[in-house]
């Protein structure tokens, strides 16, 4: 009897004791997935921006050191509605697709064309209108794009003057006409090229030939006719609508009070603004 009575007595012990661990093993399991949904919820602290170091005034490093720009002081102020530390990150151009793949970048933030890349990433609405135009020395003798014929024209890398000129249905015709198409890293490389005399002209944004003209002082002239017009977007990697939808937003916002309107008068391009 007394072994009976020990027997059941500990098989009641075993149970309290297996049920006390399974519901430890339930806590920990609830406490880990609450752990996890709480990662995956924690807000962002910084915002890494990529931008052509070299592209005023979108973004480019001014007289102190400092990186600034339009897109810049955009992207800062969307930033300093979310709390969000700005990291601005200068790339290769040539490099801005593997960047923003890998992770190194959170987007692509600086005179960046939408037009003929809608596919290609996660858009933000568009809050810049843009031309392609022709920047010649003003005593060059070139006053039409058909007196490029037999010229030396510049372009930047990857830029999407350069795609303009070589898309059949835009203005691949026009390239062909001309005795060579030159690529340059940057712009302010293409305008020392053609300062010296090595270029006839630049196919190039107008807000960025609008700059380097005024920076530069007399002595250049844009064509009257222009290569296509296009919009400036944020490009965010496919896929990334969270991230889109919160800057679009901030944007909205900022234009609602104001600020893009003040940014566009300080660089100069209040005329390209689209972003009501």
């Amino acid at each position: 009897m007394k072994k009976t009575l020990a027997m059941l007595l500990c098989g009641a012990m075993t149970m309290a004791l297996l049920a006390g661990c399974g519901k430890t093993a339930d806590d920990a399991s609830t406490a880990t997935s609450d752990a996890d949904a709480a990662a995956a919820t924690t807000e962002r602290t910084t915002f890494v921006v990529g931008f052509d170091a070299e592209y005023p005034p979108y973004g480019y490093m001014d007289d102190n050191g400092e990186y600034t720009g339009f897109d810049l002081e955009l992207a800062q102020a969307v930033c300093d509605m979310e709390g969000w530390e700005l990291t601005k990150t200068p790339i290769d151009w040539d490099s801005k697709d593997m960047e923003l793949n890998s992770g190194s970048i959170d987007c692509i933030w600086n005179g960046f064309t939408m037009n003929g890349r809608e596919d290609a990433y996660t858009w933000s609405d568009p809050y810049c209108d843009n031309s392609q135009v022709i920047v010649v020395a003003k005593d060059s003798g070139i006053n039409t794009l058909e007196d490029l014929a037999g010229k030396t024209v510049g372009v930047q890398a990857a830029s999407a003057a350069l795609d303009v000129l070589s898309d059949e249905e835009q203005q691949k015709a026009l390239a062909d006409t001309f005795g060579t198409l030159q690529q340059f890293s940057d712009y302010n490389s293409a305008f020392s090229e053609l300062l010296a005399g090595s270029l006839d002209a630049i196919a190039i944004d107008i807000g960025v030939a609008n700059y380097q003209i005024e920076s530069r002082g007399e002595g250049y002239v844009i064509l009257p006719e222009t290569l296509n017009s296009e919009q400036y977007g944020v490009g965010f990697k496919l896929g990334n609508e969270e991230l889109r939808d919160i800057v679009n937003a901030d944007l909205k916002k900022l234009a609602e009070d104001g600020t893009v309107a003040e940014l566009a008068e300080k660089y100069g391009i209040s005329d390209l603004i689209c972003l009501k």
